[in-house]
């Protein structure tokens, strides 16, 4: 068993290829087995959350979920702990194993009850009522009054929670909750922790998973799952980079920012979008940020920056170096996007860039052709809604399955998408997506995007490689650092986008 932190990479397998690894181990092991192992992972686990619990309670379900619950129950009552179990199944209606594991807790005498105990903070409520065969269609009918009643009553106690293989609920897949538990994203009011069984699902880590799930911890009962093809891959910590004492700063590679339109265009003036991700790419590492401003008036913000270097559109050699794109650029951004897609040879396009490709039709094609060429790696940072205008579809359908998202911008556009959002995805053409494992709320405030694109952007310079692979890189070390800054940060403490900026270093952390 292992507790997963954001430091070492994992294989995720989505519920169809889970099931696949399951049957082909059960298949070589004695009947019961795997729920035997389940129980006893869940029993220990639970032990080790709450050794000091004056009770446990085990809410069960009427299935093979339930059954792992009933073997962990049982396994805690031997050892002496007071364990109530609440029950949904019926005798007749059981799994083989989970009947047995049932008969095992009755002859084992342990307590069941039809409502659950009264918790304090020092004790565990063990959530065994669902696996993990929900999805995103409705239910053929409405769930059991006493399954939304229990988890209710988890959400509400002071008692740590310790969900068996998935929080119930939520869809393994997608990590959104399935229809009927939406009132399930409220923040519970006790710690909560998971413990994946067999294999790591990819909604534990994105969509409401993070909130769901707590601390994660996987066992794999034992089985090598190695010769199952992941699904996806929650990302690791990068590798630092070494920057040698005998480097320059053309070493490092260039960033050129092209965004922040200024007030004269609309009246809403967007230049500290654009000042936000040169800065990023400054603290970044990048060895020079050329800040191109989509308005001439706005370089009179920029004394306090004078190590960002001032150009107009016209003056950049838009095929050295790494170009961002968009960062705060309005409408007056769309003028300069046939010459960036057409020239840049590596590109990181956010923001208002993404919203005029999605409007027109010749730009969407020239981010295609892009796609169709070896030397050209392209990187797109949307927000769900922005993801969904360049789909055409909406942000609603974008969050249902946000794998699935953006792996087909991914496809579409033949480039790398980083697609931000709790669990943000990066995914690319012909490879199975990763998953960031880092970040917090402290990132939802205005500017916190545009440093990302400026962080995307000096990785990608860094690279010297305008390839795809060099892009996918690029995206997934970004996103880790990005929200590594976010979860240094101190308690009480807010993180202002520009801090943020200033908070990068040219390593990984």
């Amino acid at each position: 068993m292992q507790r997963i932190t954001p430091h070492q990479p994992q294989p995720l397998f989505d519920t169809a290829a889970t099931r696949r690894i399951e049957a082909a181990a059960a298949a070589g092991l004695p009947p019961h087995s795997l729920m035997q192992r389940a129980g006893r992972a869940t029993a220990r686990l639970a032990l080790a959350l709450a050794p000091h619990a004056r009770q446990v309670w085990m809410a069960c379900g009427g299935g093979n979920n339930g059954g792992d619950g009933l073997e962990a129950a049982m396994l805690l009552h031997r050892a002496g702990h007071a364990v109530t179990v609440t029950w949904l199944g019926t005798p007749g209606s059981l799994p083989a194993d989970a009947r047995e594991s049932w008969q095992r807790a009755l002859d084992a005498g342990v307590h069941f009850a039809a409502e659950p105990p009264p918790l304090g903070a020092q004790d565990l409520c063990v959530d065994a009522l669902l696996g993990i065969g929900l999805t995103a269609q409705p239910r053929p009918h409405t769930p059991d009054p006493r399954l939304l009643a229990w988890l209710d009553h988890m959400q509400q106690s002071p008692a740590a929670t310790l969900c068996v293989d998935l929080p119930s609920g939520l869809i393994a897949d997608t990590g959104q909750w399935a229809p009927g538990f939406e009132a399930l994203a409220a923040m519970p009011r006790g710690p909560r922790h998971t413990l994946s069984l067999l294999t790591l699902k990819p909604g534990l880590f994105t969509g409401h998973g993070r909130d769901a799930a707590g601390s994660v911890w996987h066992d794999d009962l034992g089985v090598d799952s190695s010769a199952g093809q992941p699904t996806a891959w929650l990302s690791g910590a990068p590798a630092l980079a070494r920057r040698p004492h005998a480097s320059h700063k053309g070493s490092h590679g260039d960033v050129a920012v092209i965004g922040g339109q200024g007030l004269a265009a609309s009246g809403m003036g967007m230049t500290g979008a654009a000042i936000l991700a040169a800065n990023a790419a400054l603290h970044a590492g990048a060895g020079r940020v050329l800040l191109a401003l989509l308005d001439d008036g706005a370089s009179a913000a920029l004394p306090a920056w004078p190590e960002l270097m001032l150009r107009r559109v016209q003056a950049l050699q838009l095929a050295q170096g790494a170009v961002v794109c968009g960062c705060g650029g309005g409408q007056t951004v769309a003028a300069v996007l046939p010459d960036v897609l057409r020239q840049a040879s590596r590109l990181v396009l956010d923001a208002d860039a993404l919203n005029a490709i999605a409007l027109d039709p010749n730009l969407q094609a020239l981010l295609k052709q892009r796609g169709q060429q070896a030397d050209r790696a392209t990187i797109l940072t949307p927000h769900p809604l922005e993801a969904a205008r360049l789909l055409g579809g909406t942000a609603a359908a974008v969050q249902a399955d946000r794998l699935a998202a953006a792996q087909a911008l991914a496809e579409r556009f033949q480039c790398t998408v980083l697609l931000k959002g709790s669990g943000s995805i990066i995914a690319a053409p012909g490879r199975a997506p990763h998953i960031n494992p880092t970040g917090n709320a402290l990132l939802a405030t205005g500017g916190t995007g545009d440093v990302l694109a400026g962080l995307a952007g000096a990785r990608l310079a860094a690279a010297h490689s305008s390839d795809a692979a060099a892009a996918f890189d690029a995206a997934a070390q970004a996103c880790w650092q990005h929200g590594a800054v976010a979860d240094a940060c101190p308690a009480g403490q807010a993180l202002t986008a520009g801090r943020l900026a200033q908070s990068l270093t040219p390593g990984s952390a």
